[in-house]
C-alpha cells in the first residue's frame, strides 16, 4: 500500500459563518493543495470536509496517517465515537442526536478504505503544515464573506 500524509485544517468567520477548509496530501515526494468552502457553515463541519476532500482524492486504499488539530475530527475516530453514533442511529446518547451525521457517513465510508493513523496536532501552535492549511482554510472562507 502507497503511505500517504494528509494535513488538514477547518476555519470559520463565526461559527456558524462563512468558512473553509484547506488540505495537503504529501506522497512520494510530492505535495498536493487543496481547499474549498462554504458561505453559511460552522467550524466542526470545515474540519470533517477537509478530511473527506483529502481522502477522497485518494484513486485505491493506502496507508494514511492524518494530522488534524481538530479533537472533535481525532477522537471521533480515534475512539470509536463516529461508529457508535452511526451504529445508534446518529444518536450521540439517548436524547442527543449527533451532529453532522451525512459528514460523518460519508467520512467513515472513507476511512473504512483505507488504513488510517490519526495524529492531533496543536493548532496556531507553529506546526509547519497546519499553519499551511490554516492559509488554505483562511482563504477558502475568504471567498465566501
Amino acid at each position: 500500500m502507497k503511505q500517504v500524509e494528509i494535513f488538514t485544517d477547518g476555519a470559520c468567520s463565526g461559527n456558524p459563518g462563512p468558512g473553509g477548509w484547506g488540505a495537503v496530501l504529501r506522497y512520494n515526494g510530492h505535495e498536493k493543495e487543496i481547499s474549498g468552502g462554504e458561505a453559511d457553515t460552522t467550524n466542526n463541519r470545515m474540519e470533517l470536509s477537509a478530511v473527506i476532500n483529502a481522502l477522497a482524492m485518494l484513486k485505491e486504499p493506502c496507508k494514511v496517517t492524518l494530522y488534524s488539530d481538530s479533537q472533535y475530527v481525532c477522537n471521533a475516530l480515534k475512539l470509536g465515537w463516529a461508529k457508535k453514533w452511526k451504529a445508534n442511529n446518529w444518536m450521540r446518547n439517548k436524547k442527543e442526536k449527533a451532529l453532522n451525521p451525512e459528514l460523518w457517513d460519508r467520512l467513515l465510508t472513507l476511512y473504512d478504505t483505507h488504513e488510517v493513523e490519526i495524529v492531533w496536532v496543536k493548532g496556531h501552535a507553529g506546526h509547519p503544515e497546519n499553519e499551511r492549511c490554516d492559509r488554505l482554510a483562511v482563504a477558502a472562507a475568504k471567498q465566501f464573506a
